[in-house]
C-alpha cells in the first residue's frame, strides 16, 4: 500500500478498509488498547494488546514505518490514543472507527460482543 492510500483515510480507518488491508497482506500493526477483561471477551487475531494507560511507556516499541491501527470497544479510547501518538510525532496512526464492536457487527458477525 502506498502512503497516499493511507492518507486518504484521514485520522480514521473503517472496518472495511482494515479488512482489505489485512486480506491484502499489507504490513500493519493492529494495536488494541482495551483492558484485559475486555480482550478475553473478543479480540481480532494478530492484535498487539497494550491497555490505554500503558501506552506512554511503550512509545519507543511502536512501529512508525507502516500503518498503526488502534482500536478499542467503540473508538473513543483508541481515538484519544491516536491523538496522543500523533502529538508525539507519529504520522502512521489510524483510529478504527466504531472499534471492535463495529468489526464484530460487520466483518466477523460470529465474534462475541459486549
Amino acid at each position: 500500500m502506498m502512503k497516499s492510500d493511507t492518507q486518504d483515510w484521514g485520522p480514521n480507518i473503517d472496518v472495511h478498509a482494515l479488512a482489505g488491508l489485512r486480506a491484502g497482506g499489507v504490513a500493519h500493526t493492529l494495536l488494541d488498547v482495551r483492558e484485559p477483561d475486555e480482550v478475553v471477551v473478543c479480540a481480532i487475531a494478530d492484535s498487539r494488546f497494550i491497555p490505554m494507560q500503558q501506552i506512554p511507556g511503550h512509545i519507543a516499541d511502536l512501529p512508525r514505518a507502516h500503518p498503526l491501527v488502534i482500536l478499542c470497544h467503540h473508538g473513543t479510547r483508541s481515538g484519544m490514543v491516536a491523538d496522543f501518538l500523533r502529538g508525539n510525532g507519529f504520522t502512521n496512526v489510524f483510529n478504527l472507527a466504531g472499534g471492535i464492536d463495529a468489526w464484530a457487527q460487520v466483518i466477523e458477525p460470529e465474534m462475541a460482543r459486549y
